[in-house]
């Protein structure tokens, strides 16, 4: 069975969008600076791993089923939110650009999901489980988020 080049293309889409977050992740949680960062900083450490951890599974998966995994001349950066903030005290502005990546993170992987219906479960099924590990990181920083803006 020949594998759906759709389903390579959106897969590719998500590995780039993974190893963009790792990049912007990494850089926030150094770069944030000030006492009400360091919750911050030590979640965006933490979720640097497993973005990683995404980008390896989605990158077997794509040359599983036929794809070819393509290095960072082949990528596309567009997480203009999460760039590092001038203020390296901006802690909101940080928070708001994470949740912006979960969510386009979570729109790329329902979109695999629903490309694999009826023809490739074990693709879906990993896109499943990928879904679900964004939208907890989106959960917790909208978490984040209400308790900075109620904060003076």
């Amino acid at each position: 069975m020949q594998t759906d080049q759709r389903i390579i293309d959106a897969l590719i889409r998500c590995y780039n969008a993974e190893i963009e977050t790792v990049m912007n992740y990494l850089a926030n949680s150094v770069n944030l600076d000030g006492v009400r960062a360091k919750h911050i900083k030590t979640a965006l450490a933490d979720d640097v791993q497993e973005e990683l951890t995404h980008a390896q599974t989605l990158a077997k998966r794509i040359k599983t089923i036929g794809g070819v995994v393509p290095g960072s001349h082949g990528l596309e950066w567009t997480q203009k939110m999460m760039q590092p903030p001038k203020d390296t005290t901006d802690t909101v502005s940080v928070i708001k650009g994470v949740i912006a990546a979960e969510e386009a993170a979570i729109a790329g992987y329902e979109e695999v999901i629903k490309l694999c219906e009826g023809t490739d479960y074990a693709t879906q099924d990993m896109a499943i489980t990928l879904l679900a590990d964004e939208q907890e990181h989106r959960r917790e920083f909208i978490g984040f988020l209400k308790e900075y803006e109620q904060s003076p």
